[in-house]
């Protein structure tokens, strides 16, 4: 069975021990998780259109998009004007749903609230933060 080609969206300065476990998953014959940091500063840049750019490029490669979902999922972004949405993580599911991945969400705790970007496009939800669950989400995912 070929593997799912799968971009993560998560908040670097917060949320990242999560990316590190599901960097620790991957050794699953199941899933392809196509990883970057995803912040500027993983990009090398702070130059808000190559950060553009490059996220464009990454969220095009993968066929699904998770979205870690932590405390600040909808903290407005310093730069927010001039990415065009709240904050990157905002960005990100926008950009997955223009291409066409499949979406799947996971809260770290079940009171926080998704990206707005997330609502009303078919999202399909992993119960918690385990693997066996985000990968029974990734497999019914629309």
């Amino acid at each position: 069975m070929a593997k799912k080609k799968v971009f993560i969206s998560f908040d670097y300065d917060e949320d990242k021990s999560y990316y590190y476990l599901m960097k620790a998953w991957d050794a699953n014959s199941n899933f392809e998780f196509v990883f970057s940091d995803y912040t500027s500063k993983e990009i090398n840049s702070d130059d808000v259109a190559t950060v553009k750019r490059a996220l464009s490029r990454k969220i095009g490669n993968a066929t699904y998009t998770l979205v870690i979902i932590g405390k600040y999922a909808n903290k407005e972004h310093e730069d927010s004007e001039e990415i065009g949405y709240t904050n990157w993580q905002n960005y990100e599911v926008a950009k997955s749903v223009e291409r066409g991945n499949k979406l799947v969400g996971v809260k770290i705790k079940s009171t926080y609230s998704a990206p707005t970007e997330m609502i009303g496009v078919g999202t399909s939800w992993a119960s918690r933060f385990t693997q066996d669950k985000i990968i029974a989400a990734l497999n019914e995912a629309k």
